[in-house]
């Protein structure tokens, strides 16, 4: 079992500060989502904000030890769980501060497996500890932290049923799937499949599988693949699937998928942002209770 968690957080939020297309959304709703960083807009009970609630779900897994991964604008983050670059206390979870630098030839961070880099070069204690690596804008579930942060395989993601996500078609069909093995090791990542490769990519159950972005990984293993990690052809951007597929095609069996069927709220929108609310209304409708 392992305590560390890295949550990516460093991103521009660039969709989320299109003009929203519904009229559900709020002007307050609306202004607050073009400044703020997705994880930071107000969803739930006192006007927190969403990370409040993954850190919880977090906690409640087990988990102790917390790297956010920020970008070098997000001083908002330090309002919330403290000002200080390593080991605040937040709800007695110890909250540290990785800075994910924008190089001086971009106007954008370098991608996930460049946040990922970043931050075990800035904490080098997790180059030699395991650790689970999530998104900030994705609400993952305790059952899903508490998989990852109790099984004993090196490198692992959640693999989710496509048909347990609560989202438009459209937006399913963009999310890449995940070609398994008999045994439910990654053998490949396939982004913006046809139909046809989708029904074709289906697992024992009849399943087609997508990765969420939420990884248990073994800092020893991964950590060449993030350092030498390629930059996306068309995107520019270094991306931690591709790092963790390298690992997967050089060394057998190095990550397994754990299959979960259930749906990951997200806040990719504005729109997102009425949804979530109600989630939360509906799934805690108390006070979080820490």
């Amino acid at each position: 079992m392992h305590d560390n968690l890295i949550i990516l957080a460093g991103g521009m939020s660039s969709r989320m500060k299109k003009p929203a297309t519904s009229d559900k959304v709020s002007k307050e709703e609306e202004e607050e989502a073009n400044i703020k960083s997705k994880s930071l807009i107000r969803v739930g009970h006192e006007g927190r904000p969403l990370m409040d609630y993954l850190l919880y779900n977090a906690k409640k897994a087990g988990y102790k030890n917390i790297y956010l991964v920020i970008n070098e604008k997000n001083s908002l983050f330090k309002e919330f769980y403290g000002v200080r670059s390593t080991q605040n206390n937040f709800k007695n979870l110890t909250i540290s501060y990785a800075i994910q630098y924008i190089p001086e030839n971009r106007t954008k961070p370098l991608g996930t497996a460049d946040a990922v880099f970043q931050a075990v070069e800035q904490f080098p204690e997790l180059q030699t500890q395991q650790f689970t690596v999530c998104n900030s804008d994705n609400f993952y579930s305790e059952k899903a932290f508490k998989k990852l942060s109790e099984t004993s395989t090196l490198n692992a993601f959640i693999s989710y049923d496509r048909d347990a996500l609560e989202f438009s078609l459209e937006k399913i069909l963009s999310f890449a799937i995940v070609n398994l093995d008999t045994e439910n090791y990654l053998k490949n990542i396939i982004e913006k499949p046809s139909l046809e490769t989708a029904n074709t990519s289906k697992d024992d159950f009849g399943k087609i599988r997508v990765s969420m972005n939420i990884f248990k990984l073994d800092g020893n293993m991964i950590y060449p693949y993030l350092k030498n990690c390629p930059t996306h052809a068309t995107r520019k951007e270094k991306e931690l699937p591709t790092a963790i597929l390298n690992m997967a095609k050089e060394n057998a069996k190095a990550v397994q998928g754990i299959p979960i069927s259930e749906h990951v709220p997200d806040l990719t929108s504005k729109e997102d942002i009425v949804i979530l609310k109600e989630y939360l209304k509906k799934h805690f409708p108390n006070k979080l209770n820490w």
